[in-house]
């Protein structure tokens, strides 16, 4: 990590002015060389005093040098708007972050790439369409980008690990801070093959309003962002805005008009976004061809596996539900469901809930 990057992006001035000035200079160093040392009358030209004064303030240099170190023990990285590494698509925008610091293959991004996004308090619905969503878009090795919150953020990004895919999260703290806690497995596992990125400075707590601004990261980094649920004000429903404010493609996944999680995305729908029935909807809008894997049966189901795959549906229901319907004994019921789980006939739900997989042909096809 460049101690010139970090001086940076610890100044407290904004992306946009950042990026001006990085554009004009070209490298950090050289910002730090004529903000140090030249007068302030020849520092970009007219009266750019605060700017100075912020710059002058950010070179604590004892503070730097510790943070560098922990960054290196830590395995962090910084680049600039002005390298090759930095992701090609928030080059785009001028309120981009001059400087981001990442952990992981920061390259993948390069690559095509979708957002997932959506309400951290969601329904069993909104995590089935985001298991079986970040599935498919593995499998034909598109990025997924989130912001590994919980909810739909986690099932979408659990969901790229689960199938060796690649998958990029955008978090509104330093990239050393695990937020919230109890994703810190699933953090581990993105970095395996994925990255994980940030604006902020490591160290950085998770504030409040950190995550408003991270979010016009996780739409610039993708060629399209889906909202699977989202409240009427939500962070998913910022990122959506963000998307389009940048000339990007948003879709959202229609949901009960009786849910408080769908007025979001049904909203979004009613306004013109794209409408997800299926995953031939979303690759439409990538330059690429949905190609679907064919699954090959070498098994056969005995008469208590069909009895309970006939009643599991794409609707997730109880495990007291399949027990009470189907009279099987709860320890026999659960040597069942795990054998079907293993054949890829059904998948397991947080809370005991199942649904079939196979009933989704509809959505995936």
């Amino acid at each position: 990590m460049d101690i010139y990057d970090l001086w940076f992006a610890s100044a407290k001035i904004s992306s946009k002015i950042k990026n001006n000035i990085l554009n004009k200079f070209k490298s950090t160093r050289q910002i730090y060389m004529h903000s140090i040392y030249n007068n302030n009358s020849m520092f970009l030209g007219g009266d750019c005093s605060r700017i100075y004064g912020e710059l002058r303030r950010a070179w604590n240099i004892d503070e730097l040098k510790s943070l560098i170190q922990y960054s290196l023990k830590e395995g962090i990285e910084a680049v600039n708007s002005c390298e090759d590494t930095y992701p090609y698509r928030l080059k785009n925008y001028d309120d981009s972050p001059a400087v981001l610091f990442y952990k992981g293959n920061i390259k993948i991004l390069d690559n095509v790439s979708v957002a997932i996004v959506g309400a951290r308090d969601c329904s069993l619905y909104g995590k089935n369409v985001a298991l079986l969503m970040g599935k498919e878009i593995s499998a034909n090795n598109v990025n997924i980008i989130s912001g590994m919150a919980r909810g739909i953020d986690s099932c979408a990004h659990r969901a790229a690990v689960e199938n060796k895919g690649c998958t990029c999260a955008v978090l509104g703290s330093g990239v050393d801070v695990v937020y919230p806690r109890e994703n810190r497995k699933l953090y581990e596992d993105i970095l395996k093959k994925g990255c994980i990125i940030s604006e902020f400075i490591p160290k950085t707590k998770p504030y409040p309003y950190n995550f408003p601004m991270r979010n016009r990261i996780i739409s610039g980094l993708s060629d399209v962002t889906v909202v699977i649920e989202a409240g009427n004000k939500s962070g998913a429903l910022i990122t959506a805005n963000c998307a389009l404010e940048q000339g990007k493609d948003v879709m959202a996944v229609p949901g009960s008009i009786f849910s408080s999680k769908s007025k979001g995305t049904n909203t979004l729908i009613r306004e013109g976004a794209h409408v997800f029935t299926c995953m031939e909807d979303l690759f439409y809008m990538l330059p690429m061809e949905y190609m679907k894997k064919k699954c090959i049966k070498n098994y056969e189901l005995n008469a208590s596996e069909e009895k309970i795959c006939r009643l599991i549906g794409n609707i997730p229901i109880h495990i007291d539900e399949i027990c009470r319907i189907t009279g099987v004994d709860i320890k026999r019921l659960y040597e069942l469901l795990f054998e079907l789980q293993l054949k890829g006939e059904i998948i397991c739900l947080q809370g005991n809930y199942y649904a079939k997989i196979e009933s989704n042909e509809d959505i995936i096809k």
